[in-house]
């Protein structure tokens, strides 16, 4: 996903990252200065549901104005999982978490 917080502000005729902050604030939502960095460049390390619905009440857009999915960086998977081992060449042996050896087959 994509955050797009500063486009989706600028749209909407937020152009400072204080700004939205102080109406954040007054919703209710007060964000440090620090998170608010963090959301307004672009690089949030997490977001709150609850606070994502603030942000898009206050700036009156909605969950896609803010987050961008972005599918083509989803890595797609090498081969059927039941496969795997047939792909790559080599034998999986079962082994027992304790160390000790199986009985014989």
């Amino acid at each position: 996903m994509k955050w797009n917080l500063r486009l989706a502000a600028a749209q909407r005729g937020v152009w400072k990252a204080s700004e939205l902050q102080q109406m954040l604030a007054e919703r209710g939502l007060v964000i440090s200065a620090g998170k608010m960095s963090g959301l307004w460049s672009g690089n949030p390390a997490s977001i709150k549901l609850d606070d994502l619905d603030v942000i898009c009440a206050v700036l009156g857009c909605g969950v896609a104005d803010v987050l961008i999915p972005e599918p083509d960086k989803v890595r797609q998977p090498d081969a059927a999982p039941g496969r795997i081992a047939a792909v790559a060449g080599t034998r999986v042996t079962p082994r027992r978490r304790d160390g000790r050896s199986l009985p014989p087959a």
